[in-house]
């Protein structure tokens, strides 16, 4: 089977044959590679207040990149997105656009419509990637942002040695995404890996979640509460945020360490059981807050290691150092995914025939 549809995408164009790979015993195998002249591809991340762009070749590198302010609040917030990817686009390589790949911080339902719901900005069931479809006039894939990042690992990063791995982020939120026979596990309603809303506390007035729950471990570890616990504590003044608390860990503030090391220990624990349940390869770190690990890691390592049951306290972690245009780059890798897998339904028929056709 996997040879057959090998064959087919060597002869539609999509597929490079190289050397034979002699690493291994048996049969020589023989590396394979996406072509990069196949066309290109946008991927957008949405954020609450901006959008990153990157326009990608087939094998993943990044040809050009933006950041453009953008209110998802807004009541014309999808026509002004239409007309940011259109003035985008326009600017763009001459080889064929394949589709566009959108990662959003929020629950996507069917990504043959692309149904969003993000309650933070107030979507509730928005049916982005029809609407972006009909407009550009080219297949759109919406996705979950960090469902998008671990595609983009899966393709290019560290995810290419394994073929179950989660992906985890920290920053404004506490994201994960779940990858097990080298395939997204997305769940019934697109919610599946939402790390972030575990409950961790159960005070009556623990913090409470954009979700409308308490106590949710973005509740207690995202940045904005990192903020507020190291106000509360001294180590931050009012008007300061989570830059100047990683700048004054770094100086040797006790007070601001102190913050990271009990996240790192919290997130550890429920990051363990999370381990103990999947059972993955390995766990790929990353996000906007890995300027700070190195903080998080003394509370971090003991609580995971030891949370874990023995037989998987060598698990690998890896860090993925941290780049703004990452996330977008994810958001292009959901359209280069979508041909080679076998779910996507018309949208992934609609990319392999513009990859087909591309000059």
């Amino acid at each position: 089977m996997v040879t057959s549809l090998v064959r087919g995408l060597v002869a539609d164009g999509l597929v490079a044959e190289g050397d034979d790979d002699r690493s291994l015993p048996g049969r020589p195998a023989k590396l394979l590679s996406l072509v990069g002249s196949s066309g290109v591809v946008v991927g957008v991340k949405l954020v609450a207040d901006h959008v990153a762009l990157v326009e990608a070749a087939v094998d993943g590198t990044v040809a050009r990149s933006a950041v453009e302010p953008w209110r998802a609040s807004a009541p014309t917030a999808i026509s002004e997105l239409v007309r940011l990817l259109e003035s985008f686009i326009a600017g763009g390589s001459d080889r064929r656009l394949l589709g566009v790949g959108v990662g959003v911080p929020g629950q996507v339902a069917g990504r043959e419509r692309g149904t969003v719901t993000w309650p933070a900005v107030g979507w509730h069931g928005t049916e982005l990637g029809e609407s972006l479809s009909h407009s550009l006039g080219i297949p759109v894939i919406v996705d979950n942002n960090v469902n998008a990042l671990a595609l983009a690992e899966r393709l290019f990063g560290h995810g290419r040695r394994f073929e179950h791995f989660l992906t985890v982020t920290i920053g404004t939120g506490i994201g994960c995404a779940i990858v097990v026979d080298g395939m997204i596990q997305r769940g019934a309603t697109g919610a599946a890996g939402e790390i972030g809303h575990v409950p961790i506390d159960d005070a009556p007035d623990a913090r409470r979640c954009e979700c409308g729950n308490r106590g949710c471990l973005e509740a207690v570890i995202g940045q904005d509460a990192l903020v507020a616990t190291a106000r509360a504590a001294g180590a931050l003044g009012a008007r300061q945020g989570i830059d100047a608390l990683v700048r004054r860990a770094d100086e040797g503030d006790e007070a601001a360490q102190r913050v990271f090391g009990e996240a790192g220990r919290i997130l550890g624990r429920c990051l363990a059981g999370l381990v103990n349940v999947i059972d993955p390869q390995a766990v790929v770190l990353t996000g906007e807050g890995m300027p700070g690990w190195r903080h998080w890691t003394f509370g971090f390592e003991p609580a995971f290691r030891g949370g874990l049951m023995p037989q998987r306290r060598e698990l690998r972690v890896e860090i993925e150092t941290w780049q703004e245009d990452r996330w977008a780059q994810g958001a292009a890798a959901l359209v280069l995914g979508t041909p080679f897998e076998s779910d996507a339904g018309t949208q992934s028929r609609r990319v392999r025939a513009r990859m087909v056709a591309a000059p």
